[in-house]
């Protein structure tokens, strides 16, 4: 089965068709179609790896929802001192499934 790399939002996927992944908030609708440029595509013993993408290769993905994930807590303390300081946060992310791979 054919696999991918990718990169999006700062970090690198490995993929293959079918995979639902999620990944840092994408300005696209639900149900659009995104394309990703590969960095390295591999299938069986065979591996292109590309500097810094593979020519002619592509992924594209769907994009099934866009949400906000589980609540995370920024803790700062300053030990001695009194000082603590709690901020919460939300990542917004999107849910991806690969469609196929190119290449």
């Amino acid at each position: 089965m054919a696999y991918a790399v990718i990169k999006t939002g700062g970090k690198q996927y490995r993929v293959q068709e079918g995979t639902q992944f999620d990944v840092e908030k994408l300005d696209a609708a639900v149900d659009s179609e995104i394309k990703f440029d590969a960095l390295i595509v591999g299938e069986g013993e065979t591996v292109k790896i590309g500097a810094p993408i593979v020519d002619g290769a592509s992924v594209t993905a769907k994009v099934i929802s866009q949400y906000r994930g589980p609540k995370g807590i920024a803790f700062k303390f300053k030990r001695r001192k009194g000082f603590h300081k709690t901020k919460g946060f939300r990542r917004s992310l999107t849910k991806l499934e690969i469609t196929s791979i190119a290449g």
